[in-house]
């Protein structure tokens, strides 16, 4: 990470514990608005809005349920796809993950992944790139929360997870509802109601579903 995306992040975002998972700290901006203008015209015109500065209510949900079911990725290959502010690859990290990848598209991101990952004293390996369109790598489990969020986003997701659930990895997915998930392609494991920024999602509390990828066509059982 250059160590100008990491004074960025520590300039425009606090370390807190998250509402939801308060056994992991990030760094959080506490004006989501600002920072979203910030990073999308004076810092640079051409990156990602901020997804890396907010605790999502998927990516809060997922990692509750990790952190809660430490079987899911203890001694495990991880990889955290989109991972944002590296909260679900923290929680894998706890929860004994033998080794955890967390991959984004966005600079600012993959710093604010291992600043959050030293603050939480767990080893991630925080990535830059698009791996959409190839594969999981030897991840043996692929976590990604609140990536149904666009049509585009979400078709390429889908084929990756199941092209990684295929090849033998597992894919849990948080979402809070978002309109582009694919129902018909997974089983709900847990729901739960998630503290969320008003100014982001408009309410206080996201209801947020953790789904299980099934790799067989719709509506199969398995």
């Amino acid at each position: 990470m250059s160590e100008l995306s990491s004074t960025f992040v520590r300039l425009h975002a606090r370390l807190a514990p998250v509402p939801f998972v308060p056994e992991v700290r990030l760094h959080q901006a506490d004006e989501p608005i600002g920072l979203w203008e910030l990073t999308e015209g004076e810092f640079s015109s051409d990156r990602p809005p901020p997804f890396w500065a907010f605790a999502w209510a998927g990516g809060q949900a997922l990692a509750r349920h990790v952190i809660d079911h430490p079987e899911l990725v203890a001694g495990r290959r991880v990889l955290d796809l989109a991972s944002g502010s590296g909260l679900v690859a923290i929680a894998a990290a706890r929860a004994g993950a033998a080794s955890v990848r967390a991959v984004e598209v966005d600079e600012l991101a993959v710093a604010a992944v291992a600043l959050n990952a030293e603050a939480n004293g767990v080893r991630v390996d925080a990535e830059f790139g698009d791996i959409l369109d190839g594969d999981a790598g030897d991840a043996e489990v692929v976590l990604a929360g609140d990536v149904f969020y666009s049509e585009a986003m979400a078709r390429r997701v889908l084929r990756f997870l199941l092209r990684a659930a295929r090849a033998g990895a597992p894919a849990l997915v948080g979402d809070p509802g978002r309109a582009f998930l694919p129902r018909d392609r997974f089983d709900e494991v847990a729901g739960y109601d998630v503290p969320v920024p008003e100014a982001l999602e408009s309410v206080r509390v996201k209801r947020t579903t953790v789904w299980r990828l099934r790799a067989g066509l719709p509506g199969a059982s398995g």
